[in-house]
């Protein structure tokens, strides 16, 4: 597994009819697919997020875009940024996984966390919580996914779980890549060093040293090598005529660059992320104003392929 270069969908109002709403979700996997990117991410969300758009906007459920982009594609590796571990049973997210890993021919990756919006959950029924309970009930939840996704049959009678001999083929791989997303010091990145492949950091940018720092740390402590977990930043992209900072709130400013070309936007990204010590870059091009945009994806690719040595 590598994520050196990645997209995510985060959206799905393009201002067209629904009939070509997932025809343009096929359009921009494509154009990363053939453009160098490694991997196409869609939120596990039932509701647009705040700062994104209203709860009512248009929203796909995740595993069956991801099974449906899996047919569309060829390349790309898939995957949720991330998971809510919340809305599902972690048997049936494995089964999901391992389903849409056969479906792709093995490029499926599984992106797990917490799960945190809490009004899906208030609305829709699921059991929210407190932040250390959701983190519980995903910790437990792994000691059914994990051994499930490598072909054995976990019992388990736990607090929030129980299963018995659960088993999901078939399966392709013994490994399906991990990622998690987070920053916490104290306990997500603990538990990235603990049992992931990936940790996608979600920090504003002049947090990042620290944040590279403490999964040198963490992983030091186990002893593992720092250089087996990956990182990467989901960044925010605008580009284009007319698009300057201004159009960025001011919560978002932290986490998206803008600039007139590719070119500009790809050396923010350099400067701001690859430099700190991160990885990799996964982006989102906002087009719920603007719609999308064909090229933005490809001139984005050729400009950043270079600079992850792609």
């Amino acid at each position: 597994m590598t994520i050196k270069l990645g997209l995510q969908i985060n959206n799905f109002s393009y201002g067209t009819g629904v009939e070509e709403l997932f025809p343009t979700v096929v359009a921009q996997a494509d154009e990363a697919d053939k453009s160098g990117f490694d991997s196409v991410f869609v939120m596990d969300h039932f509701y647009q997020l705040p700062g994104i758009g209203t709860p009512d906007q248009p929203m796909l459920e995740a595993y069956t875009a991801l099974g449906a982009l899996a047919a569309a594609t060829t390349q790309l590796q898939l995957g949720t940024l991330v998971t809510g571990n919340t809305y599902r049973n972690p048997t049936l997210l494995a089964k999901a996984i391992t389903t849409l890993d056969v479906i792709s021919q093995g490029r499926a990756i599984l992106g797990i966390g917490t799960g945190w919006f809490e009004l899906e959950h208030d609305s829709l029924g699921y059991e929210f919580g407190t932040f250390t309970d959701r983190f519980n009930k995903l910790d437990e939840a792994l000691q059914i996914i994990l051994p499930m996704l490598k072909g054995e049959r976990p019992t388990v009678d736990g607090k929030y779980y129980r299963t018995k001999d659960a088993m999901a083929e078939p399966r392709l791989r013994d490994h399906i890549p991990l990622m998690i997303g987070g920053s916490g010091e104290k306990k997500t990145i603990p538990l990235a060093a603990r049992h992931f492949d990936h940790l996608n950091v979600i920090a504003g940018f002049d947090e990042l040293p620290r944040k590279v720092q403490a999964v040198k740390e963490r992983c030091e402590e186990i002893g593992r090598d720092p250089a087996t977990l990956e990182t990467s930043m989901l960044v925010g992209v605008l580009f284009g005529d007319g698009i300057t900072s201004d159009v960025i709130p001011d919560d978002f400013k932290q986490r998206v660059v803008a600039g007139g070309s590719a070119e500009e936007a790809a050396e923010q990204i350099k400067s701001k992320v690859l430099d700190a010590g991160i990885g990799g870059v996964i982006l989102y091009v906002p087009t719920q104003t603007i719609g999308y945009q064909p090229g933005q994806i490809t001139a984005l690719g050729e400009h950043l392929k270079p600079l992850l040595g792609g």
